[in-house]
This record gives structure tokens, sequence and C-alpha cells, in this order.
């Protein structure tokens, strides 16, 4: 199975309860789905950003392919 690299920091890193998770290659949004179901994740996943191999992303429907590594920043000292 194609997986990619889910990197966690800070209160997401908290509320998942680990830093890394691989998941399947899928849309940003599948990804994101399966985030969810990790410890708390759920509460924070709204607010964070993500970088898809270090680039900026915020089209859901972009398609991760394996071998990738998405980095999920929540807000941090109150910025966006």
């Amino acid at each position: 199975m194609a997986s990619v690299q889910v990197r966690l920091f800070a209160v997401a890193r908290a509320k998942a309860g680990t830093g890394n998770i691989d998941c399947p290659a899928g849309s940003l949004a599948s990804i994101i789905q399966r985030l969810q179901t990790h410890g708390e994740l759920e509460s924070v996943l709204p607010q964070c950003s993500y970088l898809v191999d270090g680039v900026a992303c915020a089209d859901l429907e972009m398609q991760i392919g394996e071998g990738s590594v998405i980095d999920v920043l929540p807000r941090f000292a109150g910025g966006a």
C-alpha cells in the first residue's frame, strides 16, 4: 500500500500522542479524515495549516503521492 508520512507539531502532536503517522496516499481531504481518528486530533485539525513536501497547500482535493511528507502546523502564538 502506498503511504505518506504525516508529521505533527505542537498541540497537534500532543493531541495525537505521537509526532508521526503513516497514512495511505490519496487526497489531502482523505488524509485529514484519517487523521481525525488519532487521539484528539479532530478538535485541532480545522485550525491547522498543511505543508506538502515543504509547500503550503490549501487545496483539499490535491492528490498526495506515495513517499510525500505532510506537515500539520497548528496556529502558533495566535497566528494562522
